[in-house]
């Protein structure tokens, strides 16, 4: 009984300890996300790993997180963490992913696998980072609008992962584990030298920083925007998909898995066909059929 209480409170010290050394954080003091929501929230925890793995880089610097730049249609695009140093702009788009990550500059989509067990793979898709950070580099370029400041694009994944088979053609992007995202940037950095000075970065900070703040309302805009966004190209491969002999190029709008037609076998469906996504059971994903496509 003594152990036992003697490891609970172990437990709670070291997270009281921990707790009190994240709230002294830039990450925490900007974002105002509480410390178990990192801890469960894979985005924020990748959002917050970037900004850790970076803390030692020397120079000075500022951070931005979830920065929400307008676009010119109305709508936002939010940028996870957006590094404002003394060599330039650095904009990080967060994968706190796992498993083998396979993928091209060009490619619309990449590869995910990971292990299913029974010596089977399972393989997701994902929307290209790279092209992802372009247009959030587009639209900085565009609020900032001074074509002397210098940019820089990293795609940053998580230690759980493995950057298999990734073919970059342009010169212009880096992608990189959090393990060697320091280093990566530390030679960036000693390679272009001092760009900007601490009264420009300061001025760029001030500028920035209110799209940070934006309230609930706008981010709830945000996220409509974007899921809307999924169902017009989930409806666009459905279409395709459809034209095809086999029906199986549309992609599942949950994980980015295939898509194939699929006949219910039981229920109140049956022998309806539906679509049903490849990775099943992992991903239950269905869409069913209207009568008039039967």
């Amino acid at each position: 009984m003594g152990i036992f209480l003697f490891v609970i409170l172990l437990v709670i010290a070291i997270y009281v300890i921990r707790k009190k050394q994240y709230e002294k954080t830039e990450y925490y003091q900007q974002t105002r996300n509480p410390y178990m929501s990192i801890r469960f929230n894979k985005g924020r925890l990748g959002e917050f790993y970037t900004y850790k793995y970076l803390k030692s880089l020397s120079g000075y610097k500022r951070y931005l997180f979830n920065l929400y730049l307008p676009k010119d249609n109305g709508e936002t695009t939010e940028l996870d963490v957006v590094l404002l140093h003394e060599s330039g702009i650095y904009v990080f788009e967060s994968k706190n992913y796992s498993g083998w990550i396979f993928g091209t500059e060009s490619q619309q989509y990449w590869t995910q696998t990971l292990p299913a067990g029974q010596g089977q793979l399972q393989k997701n898709q994902f929307y290209n980072p790279i092209m992802q950070n372009k247009g959030h580099l587009k639209w900085l370029q565009t609020f900032l609008a001074d074509k002397t400041l210098p940019f820089y694009s990293y795609i940053v994944f998580s230690d759980r992962c493995t950057l298999k088979n990734i073919t970059l053609t342009s010169g212009k992007h880096s992608v990189v584990n959090w393990y060697n995202l320091l280093s990566t940037v530390q030679q960036n950095a000693a390679k272009a030298g001092i760009q900007l000075s601490s009264d420009k970065i300061d001025e760029l900070f001030e500028k920035l920083y209110p799209l940070t703040q934006i309230d609930e309302a706008e981010k709830i805009i945000h996220i409509r925007n974007i899921q809307q966004k999924k169902q017009d190209s989930f409806s666009k491969n459905l279409s395709a998909a459809a034209a095809t002999p086999n029906g199986d190029r549309a992609l599942c709008p949950h994980c980015g898995g295939q898509l194939v037609m699929r006949i219910a076998s039981k229920g109140q469906h049956q022998g309806k066909r539906f679509w049903g996504c490849s990775n099943y059971p992992t991903c239950k994903y269905i869409e069913n059929l209207p009568d008039k496509e039967l």
